[in-house]
């Protein structure tokens, strides 16, 4: 081969082949041993094998079956970096695993263990304190506490399984051999853990799991080892006393990132989550859900001295005041009336989204009575009342539900009855005469019923008196008067 130069050829160019060549080089002169760690990035992925460009002049195998996840798919692509180790080294061929596997002697167990390489083994059965495990055709122990970074509830569910582990005792010449799976796993979970928080961005919305729950709130799982917290307050727009009334343990849910700050344990992060931000504010909408006039269903969420609070819609509340409570009956405490988480009939008097208030009626839901109060009495009517109070100026009579009229003290002193007026009491019943009606104005003015100038009232008191002897007389007396009125 020449030494001259190409007239092409930089010595700059001339350098950086010769350093690429003695790095091949070296690559090539390079001593790889059973046990040792192989960080390479994938060549090719075959049908049943991927190949990995080791940093030497021969490449990688390793089973694809391994690189499989839970759902046995290849969760890798060409170029993607894997850690494995040498399980096998020939001149011609490097066989590369997660862990090392199969039939080895005590000397390649001790390596394992010198090396903190993994070892695959099988879960025999549980025994006390932990378990057995076969590794490499030999008995060795993994304490319950180092089979799983969660609780185990059920350790037979682990028999036939086969794991990974790490060797933690190696003595006795490999009659005692202990190992731990769990510190594994807590290693997968943090680079896990630290690749989410590489991509964690505020306000990313991801599906998780609820874990546990707390009087305070609910902590959800986002990814291996990666838990955020939901507060009670933002577990829904309704009011939220106790997370259970929401949530439960193993319920998927989608959630928000609303915060994100450092944690007192290492290598950790505070995620603060939310369910009621995924789908926005109800109060955004509050204009194409609901319109004045419009007559809803809602649950009654608190009382006050001044009316009730109705949830018309999750986070949408709205306040019944308590002079809306009722036409009918005379409201002195809302709690009287009504009972907080029952569900109740309103009607929307108004809405201001800028305050987040809501104006509702219970009464104008039920109807007005004072409506239709023209079809139920008419002047000189005689009705029975009951009286619900007494005035210095007179009597409230009521005569219907939400129907008060008033009997005037003057009516009541001009009566040929007013002593037997004046000793009744409230809640007692008494018969009076319509004198005015102003539907307009809730008023109805009331008569005695011995005022009525054509003394019909008078004659049907005295016939049903019960006195025999002048009760043929009296309904002559009415007919009589009845005929005249005709004429």
């Amino acid at each position: 081969m020449s030494d001259e130069k190409t007239p092409d050829q930089s010595p700059h160019e001339e350098e950086s082949f010769a350093e690429m060549f003695e790095a091949y080089s070296s690559g090539m002169n390079e001593d790889v041993q059973i046990g040792d760690k192989i960080q390479g990035k994938i060549i090719s992925i075959g049908r049943d094998t991927v190949f990995v460009d080791t940093g030497t002049k021969i490449d990688g195998a390793v089973d694809l079956a391994e690189l499989l996840d839970e759902q046995g798919n290849m969760p890798h692509e060409p170029g993607d970096e894997l850690e494995l180790y040498v399980v096998a080294a020939t001149e011609s061929e490097l066989r590369l695993s997660k862990a090392l596997s199969g039939i080895g002697g005590l000397n390649m167990l001790k390596d394992a263990f010198a090396n903190k390489v993994p070892v695959e083994g099988k879960v025999t059965g549980p025994c006390k304190g932990g378990f057995n495990v076969a590794v490499m055709q030999r008995r060795a122990f993994c304490p319950v506490s180092q089979m799983d970074i969660v609780y185990i509830e059920k350790p037979e569910d682990y028999t036939d399984q086969i794991y990974n582990f790490i060797i933690t005792r190696f003595e006795e010449n490999g009659r005692n051999i202990v190992l731990s799976r769990r510190k594994l796993l807590q290693e997968e979970q943090a680079k896990t853990r630290q690749a989410f928080y590489e991509q964690l961005q505020m306000e990313d919305v991801y599906d998780g799991t609820i874990t546990r729950l707390m009087p305070y709130g609910a902590f959800v799982k986002l990814a291996d080892g990666v838990e955020g917290m939901a507060h009670v307050s933002e577990l829904s727009w309704s009011r939220v006393e106790n997370p259970a009334d929401v949530v439960a343990p193993g319920a998927a849910v989608r959630v928000k990132v609303i915060g994100v700050q450092e944690s007192d344990k290492p290598d950790q992060k505070k995620i603060a989550l939310s369910m009621k931000q995924v789908d926005g504010d109800p109060w955004d909408t509050i204009d194409q859900q609901f319109k004045p006039g419009e007559k809803v269903r809602g649950k009654i969420t608190r009382m006050a001295a001044f009316g009730a609070f109705i949830e018309i819609a999750p986070g949408i509340e709205g306040l019944v005041h308590i002079s809306q409570i009722s036409y009918t009956q005379r409201i002195l405490k809302p709690e009287d009336v009504l009972t907080r988480g029952e569900t109740v009939d309103v009607m929307i008097k108004e809405i201001d989204p800028v305050k987040r208030r809501i104006g509702l009626s219970i009464r104008d839901a039920e109807g007005d009575p004072w409506l239709s109060v023209g079809e139920k009495f008419t002047v000189g009517q005689t009705v029975a009342g009951t009286i619900e109070k007494k005035e210095k100026f007179g009597f409230f009579i009521s005569l219907a539900p939400g129907i008060t009229g008033l009997l005037p003290k003057s009516k009541i002193s001009q009566s040929s009855q007013a002593s037997a007026l004046e000793s009744l009491r409230p809640g007692q019943s008494i018969q009076v005469n319509i004198a005015t009606i102003n539907a307009a104005e809730r008023k109805i003015s009331l008569g005695p019923i011995g005022e009525q100038s054509d003394g019909e009232a008078n004659w049907r008191q005295f016939s049903q008196s019960g006195d025999s002897a002048f009760g043929a007389l009296g309904e002559k007396l009415q007919m009589a008067l009845k005929k005249q009125k005709k004429t």
